[in-house]
């Protein structure tokens, strides 16, 4: 534990990695090492299924000669002569590769100042030191499970679980770029399962947040999960028909997430996005707002600087409609002839884009007002599958949630699938005013309306 609180000791690895590759010859390098403990446990019906604890570490180097990259990883190692020898077999394989012409490392204009980075870490508070024991995530669980078992129509649980993540990761480059931080996540879960034999129904619930001081009561936890199964109880299949859809912010959130992919710049770069077109075009309604902010107050996704060592500042990717900005990191960005964005992540030696904390901004109507609106429709509380196509926006997901009736919520349906495209479902996006903070990509209530739904 003393090695990973104090990050001085993987920074000097780090270093010594990179100076190792510069002096077998490499142009310029970059090397990553992490530190991370994590603690798990899991309970059935009161009784100890699970049981975990686990403490790694990694370090992964990448080197650039003449437009050529490879990269080598290892688990973390204090001998000096040892990783001088990966740096050597590393710039040897990139004298082997085939031409790179963008990869590269991050501008050197865009590093962050190792002061304003102590200054953001201040600002995103984005990690608890206090480690739960054992026993205390076990109280976690059981709280919540107990919860679940104690609604009425509840036969069962199908389990509950608490976890606890705490790391740190260092980043050093050879164009001068030095940082470090501390991340840590703690969770639990609940599942309750209601009904007899071929009626039963499944549903859970969750809590996660940085610091254990944000986490919902075990008891609230407990009780959705059970609520939730036994309102699914006794469903109902709908015809086939044109319904307008509601999504609740639990299943809302993943419309955002094929909007994310959708702007990477892999996908556009290799021509793989419906949207790879639309830059700077309206393809939500007018008012709809799409950020994306690595700088949140203990956000899940927060971050003081990207993995380059870019400073990453919240974007608007979607304003009044319109979209504004690819997720870049700096090869993407050179690849497509823009500039990085402080995108970049990292879980391993190779950075690829991807968002922070991604956030569609809450609307003005209230999730009841938007029930209140729909005369006949489809209240939607679970999808299942991953029929997305990324590159026309076909949209095609298994569902479950409850039928609306003359704006109010009705007889739990299942077994329906929702059609679209997500070019088309993205033009009528109605947000409610229900957005929550519980992940690290986060929607209120979707409305949207004409949706093809397929049942009986």
């Amino acid at each position: 534990m003393s090695d990973l609180l104090d990050q001085s000791i993987i920074l000097d690895r780090a270093q010594h990695l990179v100076d190792a590759a510069i002096r077998a010859g490499a142009d310029s390098a970059d090397a990553i090492a992490a530190l991370a403990v994590s603690s798990s446990v899991g309970f059935r019906q009161g009784a100890l299924e699970e049981n975990e604890h686990s403490e790694n570490d990694s370090m992964a180097l990448r080197v650039f000669i003449d437009g050529c990259k490879a990269s080598v990883s290892t688990n973390t190692t204090s001998d000096k002569d040892i990783l001088s020898k990966l740096a050597e077999r590393a710039v040897a394989m990139a004298r082997m590769s085939p031409n790179d012409p963008f990869a590269r490392l991050a501008a050197r204009e865009d590093l962050m100042d190792r002061a304003v980075i102590e200054d953001r870490l201040v600002a995103l508070d984005p990690v608890d030191m206090v480690i739960p024991t054992t026993q205390e995530l076990s109280e976690l669980a059981l709280s919540s499970e107990e919860a679940a078992l104690a609604v009425q129509g509840v036969t069962k649980s199908a389990g509950a679980s608490a976890g606890h993540y705490l790391g740190g990761m260092v980043l050093a480059t050879s164009h001068g770029f030095v940082g470090s931080y501390m991340s840590s996540r703690i969770s639990f879960s609940t599942s309750a399962i209601a009904g007899e034999g071929s009626g039963m129904e499944r549903d859970y619930s969750f809590s996660a947040a940085v610091h254990r001081a944000d986490l919902k009561p075990p008891s609230h936890v407990g009780l959705r999960a059970g609520e939730r199964a036994v309102a699914r109880l006794n469903p109902i299949k709908v015809e086939t028909g044109t319904y307008d859809v509601i999504f609740e912010p639990r299943v809302s959130s993943s419309l955002l997430g094929h909007f994310a992919s959708a702007i990477n710049g892999s996908a556009i770069a290799r021509h793989t996005s419906f949207l790879m077109d639309k830059l700077g075009r309206q393809i939500f309604p007018a008012g709809i707002y799409i950020s994306d902010d690595p700088t949140l107050l203990r956000g899940l996704g927060s971050r003081p600087f990207d993995g380059e060592g870019v400073d990453c500042q919240p974007l608007s990717l979607v304003e009044n409609g319109y979209l504004n900005q690819w997720v870049l990191d700096s090869a993407t960005a050179a690849e497509l002839g823009l500039k990085s964005n402080g995108r970049a992540a990292r879980a391993g030696a190779n950075p690829f884009p991807a968002t922070t904390n991604l956030t569609l901004q809450a609307g003005t109507h209230s999730q009841q007002d938007l029930i209140s609106g729909v005369k006949d429709g489809v209240y939607v509380t679970d999808l299942i599958g991953h029929g997305v196509n990324g590159v026309t926006g076909d949209y095609s997901r298994g569902a479950s949630g409850f039928r609306i009736k003359d704006g109010k919520l009705a007889e739990a349906i299942s077994e329906i699938t929702i059609a679209g495209n997500l070019i088309d479902m993205f033009a009528r996006v109605i947000p409610a005013n229900d957005l929550r903070f519980e992940h690290s990509v986060n929607a209120p209530s979707i409305l949207i309306e004409g949706m093809t739904v397929a049942g009986r």
